[in-house]
């Protein structure tokens, strides 16, 4: 098998709408039941849930058997943690809070090896390479690095035609949550406001001729976003789909009206 494609990437170059659901448990038992649903890709979550790099390695090698493309997304685009996590074998990440141009180069120079960029040379040590049973790793592993930054604020609107040009950007993610924040809607990432500036964003992704992408728990938001031109669309998240299925069971349990009306189960309406 050949370890170095990476099939989302492809996907996305073909303009092939990948589906796909994020990771918060932080367990690898959790993510491997996950990896059988039949997703394109699923996304280890480093910046809101409690992951850590030996928990992100340990889900990283519980995908690795299923035809499912993992993401990485870590707390922060800073070179240092881009360079671990390449190493213990991420090939798509996608960076949160990207504003302009200039960090969506230096992000673009964190994931490639000189010449072209600044990631150290340590393949003996990584199991991204094998540990060298890969004989050309080098040769190929910045072509099938894919990186995806994200928009959620508004500097990151008022940029995004800036930085979605910039060459080695693969993807741009528009975050409901925090854009709606940033706009002055907290929680109602279907406000009018706020799915207009997703509509704008989307097409401005597409015009820069990069995949867009975006996360809505919303059914008809998620086909909405697809029909706009989304190619990689989250649909759920693995901490909300096991609350409110655990919620809904034991309250069918409970006497009275509670049997009959369910507890609303508090959300942002993204997740």
């Amino acid at each position: 098998m050949d370890v170095l494609t990476n099939r989302f990437k492809a996907a996305l170059r073909a303009g092939q709408p990948q589906i796909g659901l994020w990771l918060g448990l932080a367990d690898p038992y959790s993510a491997e039941i996950c990896a059988g649903a039949g997703f394109d890709w699923l996304l280890i979550d480093g910046e809101h849930a409690p992951n850590d790099l030996r928990s992100i390695l340990a889900q990283l090698q519980a995908l690795a058997p299923y035809p499912v493309s993992p993401i990485v997304r870590p707390p922060i685009g800073e070179t240092y943690l881009i360079k671990q996590l390449l190493d213990i074998g991420a090939q798509t990440l996608l960076i949160p809070m990207v504003e302009t141009a200039a960090q969506a180069a230096a992000l673009v120079a964190a994931v490639r090896y000189p010449p072209a960029g600044v990631r150290g040379v340590g393949s003996a040590l990584a199991r991204a390479s094998r540990w060298q049973q890969v004989p050309d790793y080098l040769e190929r592993a910045d072509a099938e690095i894919c990186l995806l930054v994200q928009v959620e604020t508004r500097n990151g609107l008022d940029n995004l035609d800036a930085f979605a040009t910039v060459e080695g950007v693969d993807g741009v993610f528009i975050g409901p949550a925090d854009l709606s924040t940033a706009l002055g809607r907290r929680g109602n990432p279907a406000h009018p406001d706020v799915q207009e500036a997703i509509r704008n964003g989307i097409a401005r992704i597409r015009a820069a001729h990069k995949a867009a992408g975006i996360l809505s728990a919303d059914q008809q938001l998620a086909r909405r976003y697809l029909e706009l031109g989304c190619l990689f669309m989250a649909v759920g998240v693995d901490t909300t789909l096991l609350a409110r299925a655990t919620q809904a069971l034991a309250e069918s349990f409970r006497p009275g009206p509670a049997a009959t009306e369910p507890r609303r189960v508090a959300n942002g309406g993204v997740y």
